[in-house]
């Protein structure tokens, strides 16, 4: 077996470029690989060395990691052909930003897709720390670096971290001697890949061909009244279900100004009034009609939707009654979520804008922090909110009826199958969301089925033949490390990333103890209606607790307290044992997060600069963090630098922020300074 060494500047990118190498030299080469963000102990030398940018290879050179006498390959790079088709369906002109780690990067992935031929888009450049003004568009493309894109983008087109180019493949089959025995596989692959693109490419031309088809018979099937205009009252747009609202007998409204057909003077002053954009009620001849029209900017185009009052509030009431007939129906709002401490108005704000969203979002949180709510919230604030919501909880269901309860099945499909077959909750949920708890407990078959509701919007019945479209919402949500997971295989990657499209972690309830008055306040105003106060010394004491069953451990206990009191104060004596709470507080110290000695005198030194230039009101970055460490015995670059703050982060000892507010000590890494210190 053949020995080579791969080095990249990312976990991610390793990844990548391993599975890549893998195709063709699984049963050729032994192949190790290393990440510089994950850090290097030992100098790289091998057979041959894969590098997988020259700027890695600096990198490396700088530190004093790699053998530069040995064989090497200084990687090439270009885009992903798996997910090019994503893109290449944009419109002429349409403005992205194209987001990469660094700004070579950046330029590099930009040059590589003009000279695929994408060259009608307008690139705008962009990389965490850029110093000129970023202009805010709606849509980023970018090779698997989906974190570092600005939150103002509204559309995402990750197409994935950027593989090694045929020529660098075809030097690594030569330098192992391999090129003529591996050379058919190798272009056969590479071939496989360009008709698949090909076809993907052809099938989404043919998909809007037929949109375009379809696209009037939809307009005339809504059920509202459609109108669409330019700023000059000139229709391009007016369905039929419009003319029977305004009582029109026009053959041909197409081309026609508004005010030739509509003769409704507070509709027509309405509809041309570019100031008046919020919903109106207009009485056209003894009927109400709420009108609401709304701008597309992108080509100055006025659109605006009728619906008759009367029929639409009867229509919503009786779908909430069935709705709520089923159990199918969100319980909580975001007012329903109590606190006024920055973590939690952070999440519910990023949660409200998710909301708006169609994306699927993951939920990641302890036991008790309210994951369910958070779900509920996000459906009630949503265009779904008048279609079902369906709560699943994958850790009450065994795993062998998971599938039926998720897909359903068709009569006949195993022994105990209802006759007639059972439509799924995907079918059942359709046109509104559904909730899948605890979703690091399902089995990998479930996993894989799931994936492709996910991707596809379809599902097909256990023991069925019929496939069904289904328009769902998926929202998830787990407390367990589902990163962890995918590394141990236990969890699919794929999924994973699929799920993660929106993001929400939940604030454990320790980390925000402000909120513990305010909580404890409503829990005793939802049990009881009798004025019950709280002694100083009570709030005093569950402050010191740490909470680790979180909101629903407060909860509980509030109920224990208002049960065992003798009057309208509760006292310490109220205060259940230690045994009571989830995990006692000598317990948590035990099993805390942070073991110092994890903490090496390195990283205490870097904690200490970040400490002292916070106490001077200065802005802490790598840079000035690399150069704080010249002429001292932890000298190093500020790529090394990257990897420490990296591992300090996942620590919990810093937070590092953008743009100009930099690196900061977190409330644990103010513990441990001033630990140091003493």
């Amino acid at each position: 077996m053949k020995s080579i060494t791969l080095v990249t500047g990312s976990e991610m990118t390793r990844k990548v470029l391993v599975a890549q190498l893998k195709e063709y030299l699984y049963d050729i080469a032994d192949i190790k690989s290393y990440a510089i963000d994950e850090g290097i102990d030992h100098v790289i030398s091998d057979e041959l060395v894969i590098l997988s940018s020259y700027l890695v290879k600096e990198e490396l050179i700088e530190a004093n990691l790699l053998d530069t006498n040995c064989e090497m390959i200084v990687s090439e790079r270009t885009l992903s052909y798996d997910h090019i088709d994503q893109i290449v369906l944009l419109p002429r002109n349409t403005e992205v930003l194209f987001v990469n780690d660094v700004k070579e990067t950046v330029y590099e992935g930009i040059e590589i897709l003009k000279d695929l031929g994408i060259d009608y888009i307008k690139y705008i450049p962009y990389y965490p720390g850029k110093k000129e003004p970023v202009k805010k568009v709606d849509i980023a493309i970018t090779p698997g670096e989906a974190d570092k894109v600005p939150k103002f983008v509204k559309k995402v087109y990750d197409i994935g971290p950027r593989l090694m180019d045929f020529i660098t493949i075809t030097k690594i089959l030569n330098k192992l001697g391999i090129l003529d025995q591996k050379a058919g596989q190798f272009s056969q692959k590479y071939l496989q890949k360009i008709i698949d693109m090909s076809k993907r490419i052809a099938l989404s031309t043919n998909e809007i061909s037929d949109l375009n088809e379809h696209l009037s018979l939809v307009i005339n099937g809504l059920n509202d009244g459609l109108l669409v205009y330019d700023v000059n009252g000139i229709i391009s747009v007016f369905n039929e279900n419009l003319k029977k609202i305004l009582n029109l007998a026009y053959p041909k409204v197409i081309g026609r100004s508004i005010k030739d057909v509509i003769y409704n003077k507070k509709l027509l002053t309405f509809l041309m009034n570019k100031e008046l954009e919020e919903e109106r009620v207009i009485d056209i001849d003894g009927v109400e009609v709420v009108v609401n029209k709304f701008q597309l900017p992108e080509n100055n185009s006025i659109v605006a939707t009728f619906k008759n009052a009367k029929e639409t509030i009867e229509k919503s009431n009786k779908l909430r009654r069935e709705l709520i007939n089923r159990g199918y129906f969100a319980k909580y709002s975001f007012d329903d979520i109590i606190g006024k401490s920055f973590k939690i108005n952070r999440v519910k704000g990023i949660a409200k804008k998710l909301a708006k969203s169609d994306l699927t979002i993951l939920i990641e949180g302890e036991s008790g922090t309210g994951k369910e709510l958070f779900a509920s919230a996000i459906h009630n604030e949503s265009r779904r909110k008048q279609g079902p919501f369906l709560a699943v909880n994958f850790s009450a269901l065994p795993d062998e009826l998971i599938e039926s309860e998720l897909f359903g099945y068709e009569e006949g499909a195993f022994t105990g199958a209802k006759k007639g077959g059972k439509a799924g909750l995907f079918e059942q949920a359709d046109g509104g969301t559904i909730f899948l708890d605890e979703i690091g407990d399902i089995s990998m078959k479930v996993q894989t089925r799931l994936l492709r509701v996910l991707q596809e919007k379809e599902v097909m019945r256990i023991g069925g033949t019929e496939i069904k479209s289904v328009d769902v919402r998926v929202i998830a949500a787990t407390n367990k490390d589902l990163v962890n997971m995918v590394n141990e295989r236990k969890f699919r990657e794929d999924l994973y990333y699929r799920l993660k499209m929106g993001y929400l972690k939940i604030p454990p309830l320790r980390e925000r103890k402000e909120d513990l008055i305010e909580l404890m306040n409503y829990f005793i105003k939802i049990e009881t209606t009798e004025n019950i106060k709280i002694s100083d010394e009570v709030i005093k004491e569950l402050l010191k607790y740490d909470w680790y069953g979180n909101v629903r451990e407060l909860k509980n206990t509030l109920s224990y307290m208002l049960a065992v009191r003798e009057g309208n104060t509760l006292t310490l004596k109220d205060i259940p044992d230690r045994g009571f709470f989830k995990r006692e507080l000598k317990d948590i110290q035990r099993d805390s997060i942070l073991n110092q000695e994890e903490l090496t005198d390195e990283l205490k030194f870097i904690l200490e600069k970040i400490y002292q230039f916070s106490k001077k009101g200065e802005i802490v970055g790598r840079e000035k963090l690399a150069k704080e460490t010249k002429y001292t015995k932890y000298e190093m670059t500020k790529y090394q630098m990257r990897s420490r703050l990296n591992k300090l982060e996942r620590m919990g000892l810093i937070i590092k922020k953008k743009g100009k507010h930099g690196t900061i000590l977190s409330n644990k890494g103010e513990e441990v300074i001033m630990g140091l210190m003493t």
